[in-house]
């Protein structure tokens, strides 16, 4: 499918540095991060996402459809190995320390 980057920049992370892009938007199956400052997912029913902590420190994901949410390291608050963010949700991820910690969450969305 699609992935529409934009807003190119440069970030370190763990010490190295990352041409990334600041918004990435996602209709893709499998998606790994690459350092976004944000990420939108839609256009298709599901989404598997990784939180990639070689090249991601900090992300927030918005979703659009149903998006499982994968750490390539540790957990996800030291607790999750996945998290589901159904649709319209909005979830805030920084890696530290081995794991991936949510910062924010507008919770879950229902119909």
């Amino acid at each position: 499918m699609a992935i529409i980057k934009s807003i190119p920049s440069k970030k370190i992370i763990s010490g190295h540095v990352i041409q990334a892009s600041e918004l990435s938007v996602v209709s893709e199956l499998d998606y790994r991060t690459n350092g976004e400052f944000c990420i939108v997912v839609k256009g298709i029913p599901v989404s598997f996402l990784v939180l990639d902590s070689r090249t991601t420190d900090h992300v927030v994901v918005k979703s659009l459809t149903k998006v499982t949410v994968r750490p390539d390291l540790g957990r996800i608050d030291e607790e999750w190995d996945e998290i589901v963010l159904d649709k319209f949700a909005c979830a805030e991820f920084q890696f530290v320390s081995g794991n991936w910690y949510i910062l924010s969450s507008d919770g879950l969305k229902q119909s």
